[in-house]
């Protein structure tokens, strides 16, 4: 049995890429030595960090 995680990832999410994203894609996992998974968790961090930006400003904006 493999040892327990401190936070396990159960969940999986797939998609469809076109095969120009697929090289996009590859070429930055080479330069950067991550994983699709760790690319992926980034970009959603950067997303939603932009979203609470713009949340901020609509705010103050109000």
């Amino acid at each position: 049995m493999g040892r327990m995680r401190e936070n396990p990832r159960y969940n999986v999410i797939s998609m469809r890429i076109s095969d120009e994203e697929r090289d996009r894609l590859q070429k930055v996992m080479e330069l950067t030595h991550k994983s699709v998974s760790d690319l992926m968790r980034e970009a959603m961090e950067l997303i939603a960090s932009r979203t609470d930006q713009t949340d901020q400003a609509d705010q103050k904006a109000a």
